[in-house]
């Protein structure tokens, strides 16, 4: 039996990497999933590969920043399937990353708007919806960069990171009483859009590379298959937590 079936989602930042992995992993797992981007055409790539699989997705373009996108996500799970088990809060951003001397407000602001605001914003919307059904899984993807580790350059990126845990933490203890389970998964370094942004060259991804005890990136695929851990009743014990699934790199030093 899939360990999903029978379950609503919501999977934002869905276009690419992660969140396409998942979206579509979900699916073979048995949930109605609604997806957003700001990437119609991908979103549609997506939404046909799952129907093709023989899941049921439905897409929505719109800006995670925007509290309105957020209200319509839920609602089009609402409308659609009937209710809300589980969300994916997963869009993020590390376009400004830099020397911190030189990044401006707007652009900090930028990072902690989509990386961390973003959060709040979609558990704001989600969180009536699970506890109309008396149960859920919020997850939103954070990063090891900020909690076990630091890096030059990444003060903006870092510190919504960093939010996004304690956001997690507080959630789990106001909403545990009522049955919705709240954790934050940190992936390492994982050959997606955004990742290959970062280590952009052949010595760049060989030095990434070279920080993990493991030699190497993830898959989106690998991270999915954590997401999806958090998803489903095999962590139904699990809240509160930041799941690190960073290939050793917040252990390594060789």
């Amino acid at each position: 039996m899939n360990s999903l079936t029978d379950k609503i989602a919501i999977v934002t930042g869905a276009s690419s990497g992660i969140g396409y992995a998942t979206s579509k992993l979900f699916a073979r797992e048995g949930a109605k999933i609604v997806v957003t981007a700001r990437n119609p055409e991908k979103l549609n790539e997506l939404v046909n590969e799952i129907s093709l699989a023989g899941g049921t997705a439905v897409a929505i373009v719109g800006d995670v920043k925007d509290e309105s996108s957020a209200k319509s996500l839920v609602e089009t799970a609402l409308d659609h399937f009937g209710g809300l088990d589980i969300a994916f809060n997963n869009a993020g951003t590390m376009k400004w990353v830099g020397d911190t001397r030189k990044v401006n407000l707007a652009e900090w602001q930028d990072t902690l708007n989509t990386n961390l605001t973003s959060a709040f914003l979609g558990a704001k919307h989600q969180l009536p919806a699970m506890l109309a059904r008396g149960s859920g899984s919020l997850i939103f993807t954070s990063s090891f960069v900020g909690y076990t580790a630091g890096f030059p350059h990444t003060a903006a990126y870092a510190a919504s990171k960093a939010g996004i845990i304690g956001l997690t933490q507080a959630l789990a203890s106001e909403f545990g009483p009522r049955g919705i389970r709240v954790n934050a998964l940190l992936p390492g370094a994982t050959d997606t859009p955004m990742g290959r942004s970062f280590a952009n060259t052949p010595e760049m991804v060989a030095f990434v590379k070279s920080l993990y005890a493991l030699k190497r990136m993830a898959s989106p695929e690998e991270i999915a298959k954590s997401a999806l851990y958090l998803a489903s009743d095999a962590s139904s014990f699990t809240t509160g937590s930041a799941l690190v699934v960073d290939g050793g790199v917040s252990i390594n030093h060789t």
